[in-house]
C-alpha cells in the first residue's frame, strides 16, 4: 500500500483509545491523523489531554503528542478528516448507538470496541478467525443507514475470546453444554493498580453484566446469516461466572465441555494446532501465526507468561483432561486488551480493508 489510509480514534484518551495509539503505530496500513474526545479533552493537544493519565508501560508515541484533540459530538468534523474511526467512548448505550451511527451515516466506517451495537440486527460482531463472513450484513445495514459506504462493525466482550476459540475449532463435534468460569484483569476496566488499590489482595465475584455477555455473545458469533440479519445460534447452552482478579492484563477462562459426538483428544490437539482463520490466509498484519497454542505443561498457561503470545494476538490453551460430569475441561487465556480490546478492533478493521469495506475517502 503506497498511502496509509486515516485513521480517527474517537475516545482516544482512556484506555482503550490509548492502546489504540500504541498499536496503530507504525502500522503498515493505518495512520492515526485524528483524535477526538470529551468536551474536558478537546482543543488541547493529545499529550496535554492526557497529562498523568497515560495507563501502558510504552512510552506515547512523538507522531500523536501534538495532535490538536476534537469533541466527538462534532461528527462531520471528525469525519471530515478520516478515512475510518475506532471508536471506544465512555458514554451510555443510547448515546453510543445514537453518535455510532452518525458517524456511520457521514460515510465513515466505525470500528467499534463499544458493547452498544452488538445486538442490533444488522451489524456484524466480528471475532475475525471465527466469523468474518458476517461482514457480509454490512450491504444491509447500509441500506437502512442511507449510506454507500459508511458502516458499523463491533467486537464482541474480550472475556469470550479466552475460551470461544478453542471451542470454534470443535464445533463439528456439536458441543451441547459449555460451563465457563473466567477470571478477569483490572485493565478490563479501564484501571491500573494506582487508580484501582482496593484491588490488591482482592478477589471481586462480580463483573456488572459480564456473565450475560459471556453466555450470549457467543452464541450471535456462531449465528448465521438471514435476509440481511445475523439471528444467533440456539446451541451449545453456556453457563459462566465472572470473577474480577488482582492481575493486570489478561483474561482466563476454566471450561467444562459436553459434546454430541465426544471428539478423541489427540484429535481436539489437532484441531487446535492447526486452526487458521482467514485473517491468517490473507497474511493481515495485526494476525497471529499460530492463533491456538496448546501447552503441554500442567501448569501452563499463566497469565503472566503467556498473555503476549504472538504479540498478545493469539490464544492460550492448557490443561485439556476428560471430566467426570463434563466430556472435557481445560483452561483457556487471551489478552484483554489486546486480542480481547484494541487489537482485535485493529485485527477487524484490516479484514475490512482487505475485502474491500474500508477505502480511501
Amino acid at each position: 500500500m503506497t498511502q496509509k489510509l486515516r485513521a480517527g480514534i474517537v475516545g482516544g484518551t482512556g484506555m482503550v483509545g490509548q492502546r489504540f495509539i500504541e498499536l496503530l503505530n507504525g502500522h503498515p496500513w493505518f495512520e492515526v491523523t485524528t483524535i477526538a474526545a470529551s468536551t474536558r479533552s478537546a482543543g488541547k493537544t493529545y499529550e496535554e489531554s492526557v497529562q498523568g493519565r497515560w495507563k501502558l508501560a510504552t512510552p506515547m508515541p512523538d507522531a500523536v503528542k501534538n495532535i490538536m484533540v476534537l469533541d466527538a459530538a462534532n461528527v462531520e468534523e471528525v469525519a471530515g478528516q478520516v478515512d475510518f474511526i475506532f471508536c471506544a467512548v465512555d458514554m451510555t448505550k443510547s448515546e453510543i448507538q445514537a453518535l455510532e451511527e452518525a458517524y456511520a451515516k457521514t460515510g465513515t466506517p466505525v470500528i467499534s470496541n463499544n458493547s452498544a451495537h452488538r445486538w442490533t440486527p444488522d451489524i456484524p460482531m466480528v471475532i475475525p478467525e471465527i466469523n468474518p463472513q458476517h461482514i457480509e450484513v454490512i450491504e444491509a445495514q447500509r441500506r437502512r443507514l442511507g449510506t454507500s459506504t459508511g458502516f458499523i462493525a463491533v467486537k464482541p466482550n474480550c472475556s469470550i475470546q479466552s475460551y470461544v476459540p478453542a471451542l470454534h475449532a470443535l464445533l463439528d463435534f456439536k458441543p451441547t453444554q459449555v460451563v465457563a468460569s473466567t477470571y478477569q484483569a483490572i485493565s478490563g476496566a479501564g484501571k491500573n493498580f494506582t487508580d484501582w488499590p482496593e484491588m490488591l489482595d482482592n478477589v471481586i465475584p462480580y463483573i456488572g453484566g459480564e456473565e450475560e455477555k459471556s453466555e450470549q455473545e457467543p452464541l450471535r458469533i456462531w449465528g448465521s446469516v438471514n435476509n440481511g440479519e445475523i439471528v444467533k445460534a440456539s446451541s451449545p447452552i453456556i453457563t459462566t461466572q465472572c470473577i474480577r482478579v488482582p492481575v493486570l492484563d489478561g483474561h482466563m477462562a476454566t471450561v467444562f465441555a459436553s459434546f454430541e459426538n465426544k471428539p478423541p483428544k489427540d484429535e481436539i490437539l489437532a484441531r487446535w494446532a492447526n486452526f487458521k482463520g482467514r485473517p491468517q490466509e490473507l497474511g493481515l498484519p495485526s494476525a497471529p501465526k499460530q492463533f491456538i497454542t496448546y501447552f503441554q505443561e500442567d501448569n501452563r498457561p499463566q497469565t503472566k507468561l503467556d498473555r503476549e503470545i504472538e504479540r498478545g494476538m493469539g490464544v492460550s490453551v492448557g490443561r485439556l483432561r476428560e471430566d467426570s460430569i463434563y466430556d472435557y475441561k481445560f483452561v483457556g487465556l487471551s489478552h484483554n486488551t489486546l486480542r480481547g480490546a484494541a487489537g482485535g478492533a485493529v485485527l477487524i478493521a484490516e479484514l475490512l480493508k482487505a475485502e474491500g469495506y474500508i477505502q480511501a475517502k
